[in-house]
């Protein structure tokens, strides 16, 4: 009796570490994520283009045919004043979001932990969906952490709920 208890004692401090981990790791993402958009909608369209070729000129002339340079080069000479608005403000706006739900989960606020697993499952719809037509394997490793994040929040908001909620599955929740 006493090893099962041990045993759920350590498996509750380690998912709570994993939960606590994944905050901190979504809550620097979703900061550097609004920075970045904030930075999109202060900073001019040609002062980003002059940052990208003086973080690449280097890499050019050593490499001609270097993959990330000579596509970064391009999509900033795609760069247009309306294409910096759109992601300055989903980048602001979504990271924002996030950031905001992190902060709710730290505060312990119960509504927060459904609210934020439906948010993050929306984040992994709209990501796969991206990924059908983008291919990029970035957008599933986002989308295999979000799930993991999911799962991480059910585990957290399962513990912090009264035993006796817990205990009964047709009990209305707080």
């Amino acid at each position: 009796m006493d090893d099962a208890k041990d045993r759920r004692s350590v498996y509750r401090r380690v998912v709570h570490f994993l939960f606590e981990a994944g905050l901190i790791i979504k809550a620097g993402l979703c900061s550097a994520e609004s920075l970045a958009g904030l930075g999109l909608l202060l900073v001019p369209v040609k002062r980003v283009n002059d940052l990208v070729f003086w973080l690449t000129h280097f890499e050019i002339t050593a490499h001609p045919q270097d993959p990330l340079a000579t596509w970064s080069r391009d999509a900033v000479a795609q760069f247009t004043l309306g294409t910096e608005q759109f992601y300055g403000w989903y980048l602001l706006v979504h990271g924002g979001l996030k950031l905001v739900m992190v902060i709710m989960l730290w505060s312990k606020v119960i509504w927060a932990y459904p609210a934020s697993m439906a948010v993050l499952a929306g984040f992994v719809t709209y990501q796969l969906y991206e990924f059908v037509y983008d291919s990029s394997p970035f957008l599933l490793l986002l989308a295999a952490f979000d799930l993991f994040m999911i799962w991480l929040i059910w585990q957290e908001y399962r513990m912090l709920r009264p035993p006796s909620v817990a205990a009964d599955p047709i009990a209305p929740g707080p």
